[in-house]
């Protein structure tokens, strides 16, 4: 036994099967997903899971549904979100009292009305005021929280639909409930994800031309493709060969259909177009040549289709006539 190996009072074990699976599938976010199920006993809470690991919510989303795919997890060990409410149970009924007494009381809540106002351009209506308190009370968003996240949203309102359109607080108290169920609660974890969310959007200007997509941002479902993409850790070379291979397969660019193709890879560790091209075996592979065989012709292996039956009959001849001495010993 290894002396460096520590065994914990609590030991946690698995089948040899269920080791060897992972380890054929080569992939360290779904081996580190498994081990925190079997601390958790097999249930899986997202929450639960990236506070303990420390990743997004789309990195914990893929790694599982990857050991769903594997038979390594059941999809209906999921438990549901507890620690925030889910959208569709409302939060409190504010009324207008109640905003009119936080006003003037001596919270943070005055400062923060004040400045998002001059953020946005405007007056806040009654009905944002209860938007913006929800934020701030019911999800207890810290006002440097709600302050970065009406920033984030007038920035994507604005390159959406160009210079000067501000969102509408119904879109900033929609993501303010992503924000919060992600777990960025805090101005650390707000500036994290800000920092993550500016590098997915400078790739996603990469990415659209390798798709031959220009001159549109992509739209909500799109960018959710390419977000994984990214996390998933694909590069440049890669994405632009499943999109060719998209293409020649169903004629026009197919987001799932490429999907299913990166997601494969990334399944098998392949994430470079280097690595995909000698590790995957959808490519098409050479043959090597008989022993004694003479020198291919040029281009033989990947000639194309048009080459003249004459030629491939030369070569032929020119094999035989060489086998043919080789075994008659001259």
């Amino acid at each position: 036994m290894a002396t460096g190996l520590r065994l914990p009072g609590g030991v946690l074990s698995m089948t040899a099967d269920a080791a060897d699976r992972l380890v054929k599938a080569g992939d360290g976010d779904q081996a580190l997903l498994y081990l925190h199920l079997l601390r958790q006993g097999g249930g899986f809470s997202p929450d639960t899971a990236r506070r303990a690991l420390g990743w997004t919510g789309d990195r914990v989303r893929t790694a599982f549904d990857n050991l769903v795919r594997l038979g390594l997890a059941d999809q209906e060990a999921e438990q549901p979100a507890a620690s925030v409410p889910p959208e569709p149970q409302a939060p409190p009924e504010y009324t207008a009292g109640d905003i009119a007494r936080e006003l003037e009381g001596s919270s943070p809540f005055p400062g923060l009305v004040q400045e998002v106002e001059r953020r946005l351009g405007k007056v806040l209506s009654t009905a944002d005021l209860k938007m913006l308190y929800t934020l701030y009370d019911y999800l207890a968003l810290p006002a440097e929280v709600v302050l970065l996240l009406v920033n984030w949203c007038i920035e994507e309102n604005q390159r959406k639909y160009g210079e000067g359109r501000m969102p509408k607080f119904s879109q900033i108290r929609r993501e303010g409930f992503i924000w919060r169920r992600l777990g960025v609660d805090t101005p650390e974890a707000a500036d994290a994800h800000l920092r993550q969310q500016s590098q997915l959007r400078g790739r996603e200007k990469e990415l659209l031309p390798l798709l031959n997509i220009a001159g549109r941002p992509p739209v909500e479902q799109e960018r959710k493709y390419l977000d994984s993409w990214v996390q998933m850790g694909f590069d440049n070379g890669a994405i632009r060969l499943a999109y060719e291979r998209t293409v020649f397969k169903k004629q026009s660019l197919s987001w799932p259909y490429m999907n299913s193709i990166l997601k494969s890879w990334h399944q098998k560790g392949l994430h470079t177009a280097e690595q995909v091209a000698s590790g995957d075996s959808g490519l098409p592979r050479r043959r090597r040549p008989a022993p004694g065989a003479p020198a291919p012709l040029p281009g033989d292996g990947n000639r194309p289709a048009q080459a003249s039956l004459k030629a491939d009959m030369d070569w032929m001849d020119r094999f035989l006539e060489q086998t043919g001495r080789t075994k008659g010993g001259t």
